[in-house]
């Protein structure tokens, strides 16, 4: 029997000598805020597609300062979903906002913009909407979202955490809102080895308050000029992996992508619903497959007693989390739904065809029995 993990760094780092770029960063004797960073920012900026880049300790981080960057203010709105894991939810709360939650599209399970419309009320406008592109599928509504934002005023924040390098027309996530933000966690498409987040935008503006707050607020060295600061910095070692990993990040990408389509085919005449695109706007962060609610525990422990580890991203809907009671009773039967069926497959780069191969096999066995 196989033993197919969720995920791999062994697998994929198994090509990189990522022990001589940490000797790099040691030997230079800069560690916070250095060269490295500031290339990696360089970098990154220009793969997206947008002129600034800042980076921070995390991807969480990197939303509240999104938020913080914008001006959200303790007892505004801000419109997100409730299927992402509860992240865009912890920034919200985090500034003292509060989370306008609308429901997602049924296929690609990112927010809907009838629902987002529908949501807004005079008594619900929201000061910044956060689009979620989820399982590292780019929202294919994201255009029209973005038109309804610009006209409605409201500002659009892209949370790419599990999108770098999915693109639509050529744009990559991340350059279609006011801003966006990125989490570098080792088992993201492009990660880090700890955590890592970082900020990208066109507005200099921002920018500028932005890099004041993840650095306690301050205009220069202990003058603190803006309130709300904090300290939140990627550091140099963090930067250098990220260098030398994004050359990789397009290539990486395809392979999460064939995996997919391998899976797509496989599981073609199966009861189950597969992710729905499977174009540059998806690069496979996560392989998530929809069953019945009342298979889902069913097939995990069928295939983990077959050495297949699976996850559920995610098992409860951020308005159901019970450490934030919710006064409103929200209306999200879709997100309900599609929460309840939802299992992830393993799918990165390293993954062999034998591996592959073994997955797809044990799910199609436990239909057939």
């Amino acid at each position: 029997m196989k033993e197919v993990k969720l995920f791999s760094a062994v697998a994929l780092h198994s090509s990189l000598n990522l022990s001589s770029v940490v000797d790099r960063v040691t030997k230079s004797h800069s560690y916070i805020l250095g060269q490295e960073v500031a290339s990696f920012e360089k970098e990154f900026a220009h793969y997206i597609g947008v002129q600034e880049c800042l980076t921070v300790a995390n991807g969480t981080d990197a939303l509240e300062l999104a938020l913080k960057g914008i001006n959200v203010k303790p007892g505004d709105k801000v419109a997100t979903v409730a299927n992402a894991g509860f992240y865009s939810s912890t920034a919200i709360y985090a500034v003292g906002a509060t989370p306008l939650y609308v429901d997602i599209d049924e296929e690609a399970i990112t927010m809907s913009l009838d629902s987002l419309k529908a949501a807004i009320t005079a008594n619900n406008f929201p000061k910044a909407v956060i689009l979620t592109h989820l399982y590292g599928q780019l929202a294919p509504n994201i255009l029209k979202i973005q038109q309804f934002c610009k006209e409605a005023g409201v500002k659009l924040i892209e949370d790419c955490a599990q999108s770098a390098g999915a693109s639509l027309h050529g744009k990559k996530a991340g350059s279609f809102g006011d801003i966006a933000t990125f989490s570098f966690y080792p088992t993201k498409n492009l990660g880090a080895l700890g955590d890592g987040g970082a900020i990208v935008t066109d507005n200099l503006k921002i920018s500028e308050r932005i890099k004041k707050l993840r650095q306690y607020g301050w205009s220069e060295k202990y003058k603190v000029s803006l309130a709300g600061g904090c300290n939140s910095r990627m550091d140099e070692i963090q930067a250098a992996i990220l260098r030398e990993k994004l050359p990789y990040l397009d290539q990486w990408n395809e392979v999460r992508r064939a995996i997919a389509i391998t899976y797509n085919e496989q599981f073609s005449k199966l009861p189950l619903q597969c992710p729905f695109s499977l174009g540059s706007d998806y690069v496979a962060h996560l392989y998530v497959i929809r069953v019945k609610r009342d298979q889902r525990d069913s097939l995990r422990h069928f295939l983990r007693e077959r050495g297949v580890a699976t996850d559920v991203h995610y098992p409860i809907p951020d308005h159901l989390q019970v450490a934030y009671p919710q006064k409103k009773k929200w209306h999200l039967p879709i997100t309900e739904f599609a929460g309840q069926g939802i299992v992830s497959l393993p799918c990165y780069p390293g993954l062999t065809k034998d591996e592959q191969d073994w997955v797809a096999t044990q799910v199609k066995e436990f239909f057939i029995k």
